[in-house]
């Protein structure tokens, strides 16, 4: 459903004055309770940061971070951005902490949290079912499952799509470039 709105009612308005609102039947309900705040994905997120930056620290270290007769060894540059990587999340947690009386802001509510899965968990299946299907019987699937689940269109449009789209993906890759792409037991069934 869309709105006008009208920036003054005395005013003559300007087609710059006009504001188009959209509602969004699907929106996250306003008032979802928080799942997490800010503070907490900081912390999160810079110690992460923190571990990364010392495992590639550690393995560049490994490698060789000195120079030798023919300039910088393998390991030089990404040590030095590992170090660069790790202050900078040690700031983000020291941020984080020092920031205790401030009210954090909510991060992410559970309706937005279940709009995320939405996306991520078929995403997530896709990569598994992509190792044992194959790419294209994946894609078809992942569209397809998509398109019915979270679009909520209609199923005959939702098999077309997805076997068109699979379809031209094939004939791209496979034959035209001839570019070598994850296969599975209908590939093989067909000779590819």
């Amino acid at each position: 459903m869309s709105v006008l709105r009208q920036a003054s009612k005395t005013s003559p308005m300007s087609d710059s004055d006009i504001e188009i609102v959209v509602d969004d039947p699907t929106a996250p309900e306003a008032d979802s309770p928080a799942v997490t705040d800010t503070r907490v994905v900081d912390v999160a997120v810079s110690v992460l940061l923190v571990v990364l930056a010392a495992t590639l620290g550690y393995d560049n270290w490994r490698t060789g971070i000195a120079w030798d007769s023919t300039g910088p060894q393998a390991g030089y540059f990404p040590f030095y951005l590992s170090v660069i990587l790790a202050g900078a999340s040690l700031y983000g947690l020291a941020s984080a902490f020092t920031a205790r009386n401030e009210i954090s802001e909510t991060f992410v509510t559970r309706a937005q949290l279940r709009r995320v899965m939405q996306v991520f968990v078929p995403t997530l299946l896709f990569c598994l079912a992509t190792q044992f299907l194959g790419l294209y019987v994946a894609s078809f699937l992942l569209i397809a499952i998509f398109m019915r689940m979270v679009g909520r269109i209609a199923l005959w449009k939702s098999l077309l799509t997805a076997f068109l789209f699979t379809a031209i993906m094939f004939v791209t890759f496979d034959i035209a470039f001839d570019v070598i792409m994850p296969k599975g037991p209908l590939e093989a069934a067909f000779g590819y």
